[in-house]
């Protein structure tokens, strides 16, 4: 009740200078109608900010546009440049966004800055880009080449695919490599390119014809290499020398990875990798929490991130910006259904398995939601409830992301019939149901595309645990997400239904646990105190921030 009589004095407090927008608004729209000029447009604007004024609403978007308070840059995280017509969300996202986010260090801007001059340098189209062709088509090697690269290969679903991404961007900042990204995961259908002036898709011709079915099997894999001894340091720890290297080397970090391809994430052979001109790396994992177990990375990543738990948040916001065609899909979406709450929701909802509905996981939701306080809970009575418009103004949308349809019908059937407790509104929504992920096909990564990014508008989020999907929204979003966990009893709703997470980071699913010092197995987060294993996934690892 204490909390009512303040926010009821704030509202009075605030009605003081309402009034006067409103009139000041009223004389300017008086003058537009006496010149004769867009007479229905102004009068409709009008009436609509008169009616929220009398009904006690305190929501001012129809007096102070979305754009006066952003910065579209995110803190230097972006440059200006770019052409605004081609890509419309690198610079209007930020509008979108009520939480705009941690701010990114001084540093990082600088090695981002660094790293488009070495894509521009280096990148396809460029004599160093041709130049390294010609030594990868001789398979052979050279002592210090001007240029080296590293080719993306990221498959499984859209979230697997951007964490891949992303994972294999932050190597090649770290290690000063050019990225390409192999162009089958349809980044170029679904993203603008990040890098001014030049392009992160690889060109049609690469000489390597069958690298999209590398696998663990691979003979050029450097852990197949290291196993077999093609690739080897001496004793003292010496790396060879670039003539007994090979011109590329395939690394496996995917669900199969050996001990040997897991040797990736140590000192010595990232000095023999650092010699290698080419590597391809395939993974559907987000391996960021296994670079911050390399030594010779460790300060750099802790200078570029003094805060651990939001490399992905400033990764995240400074690649994947949605192109024209997926962004008009968000927008219009955010500006229809969600724009004008006062609090936006999200519930992320990834069904494992076949079943077309659960009544546990719907429990499940419902429960959380509403012990958390995300949502109201409904009265027992299906009469309407007649509260205080000043009440009754606050209002809730919630947008439900699922391959099924049930879960939204079910929330949305329960807001309908029911008066909530609090007298809130409750909309809920969701944008679609596909029933079933369709790998590979195009409209459906738009969509998916699309309700990532909306979630990652939403003010609270609600995540199934072990999502790809979850994390990347999270990550964009900047925002700890209550995770629902997997019931370990069947299908019995857990106790606790869901928790908040230790971060927003994403969890690392198939991470190393070869000590490289102690040459032997050992639990990382014994050792390093940023890293724990995550909540969703007790075998995994994820950053935190220092006061975790």
């Amino acid at each position: 009740m204490e909390a009512e009589k303040i926010e009821e004095l704030a509202d009075a407090k605030r009605g003081s200078w309402t009034v006067t927008a409103v009139l000041a608004v009223v004389v300017m729209t008086v003058l537009v109608l006496i010149s004769g000029r867009n007479v229905g447009a102004p009068v409709v604007w009008v009436q609509t900010a008169a009616a929220n004024f009398r009904q006690g609403s305190n929501d001012l978007s129809l007096l102070h546009p979305r754009t006066s308070h952003h910065d579209r840059l995110y803190g230097g995280l972006l440059v200006d440049g770019f052409d605004t017509e081609s890509c419309h969300s690198r610079y209007q996202s930020a509008m979108y966004r009520r939480n705009s986010g941690r701010r990114p260090s001084p540093y990082l801007i600088s090695k981002l800055r660094r790293h488009e001059a070495l894509q521009r340098r280096c990148g396809p189209g460029t004599a160093a880009y041709s130049n390294a062709l010609d030594q990868l088509k001789s398979g052979k090697s050279v002592a210090s080449p001007e240029c080296t690269y590293i080719v993306s290969i990221s498959y499984r679903g859209l979230g697997n695919r951007i964490l891949a991404a992303a994972s294999a961007f932050l190597y090649a900042v770290l290690t000063g490599r050019v990225l390409l990204v192999d162009p089958s995961n349809e980044m170029d259908e679904l993203f603008c390119e990040p890098f001014p002036n030049t392009t992160w898709l690889l060109p049609p011709g690469f000489p390597l014809t069958n690298y999209t079915d590398f696998s663990v099997n691979t003979t050029e894999s450097y852990g197949n290499m290291v196993r077999n001894k093609v690739i080897r340091t001496d004793a003292a720890g010496d790396v060879p020398a670039a003539s007994q290297l090979p011109a590329f080397s395939y690394v496996h970090l995917d669900h199969d990875a050996t001990e040997q391809d897991n040797f990736f994430f140590c000192d010595d052979d990232q000095r023999v990798l650092r010699n290698i001109t080419w590597l391809v790396m395939r993974t559907d994992s987000y391996i960021v929490p296994g670079l911050f177990l390399v030594d010779t990375f460790q300060e750099e990543l802790d200078t570029m991130f003094p805060e651990r738990d939001a490399v992905f948040h400033h990764l995240g916001r400074y690649l994947f910006h949605p192109n024209n065609h997926v962004w008009g899909l968000v927008t219009r979406y955010y500006d229809t259904y969600l724009a004008a709450a006062r609090q936006r929701i999200g519930i992320q909802v990834r069904v494992f398995g076949a079943q077309p509905f659960s009544p546990e996981l719907l429990e499940q939701i419902t429960t959380c939601t509403q012990r958390e306080g995300l949502l109201p809970q409904v009265l027992a009575t299906r009469e309407p409830t007649f509260l205080p418009a000043s009440r009754a103004a606050k209002s809730k949308a919630v947008m439900v992301t699922c391959l099924k349809p049930w879960y939204y019908e079910e929330l949305k059937s329960m807001y309908w019939e029911h008066a909530t407790a609090t007298g809130e509104v409750v909309a809920v929504h969701q944008p679609s149901h596909e029933e079933y992920q369709h790998f590979g096909a195009r409209s459906h990564d738009h969509k998916a595309c699309a309700e990532i990014y909306l979630l990652s508008l939403t003010d609270v989020l609600v995540t199934t645990g072990r999502s790809t999907f979850g994390y990347v929204a999270q990550g964009l979003a900047g925002v700890r997400p209550w995770v629902m966990y997997k019931p370990t009893n069947g299908s019995e709703v857990p106790d606790p239904p869901c928790g908040r997470d230790v971060s927003m980071e994403p969890c690392f699913h198939m991470p190393p646990s070869y000590d490289c010092r102690l040459k032997q197995w050992r639990d990382p987060t014994k050792d390093v105190p940023y890293i724990q294993h995550c909540d969703d996934a007790f075998w995994g690892l994820k950053l935190v921030g220092r006061n975790k």
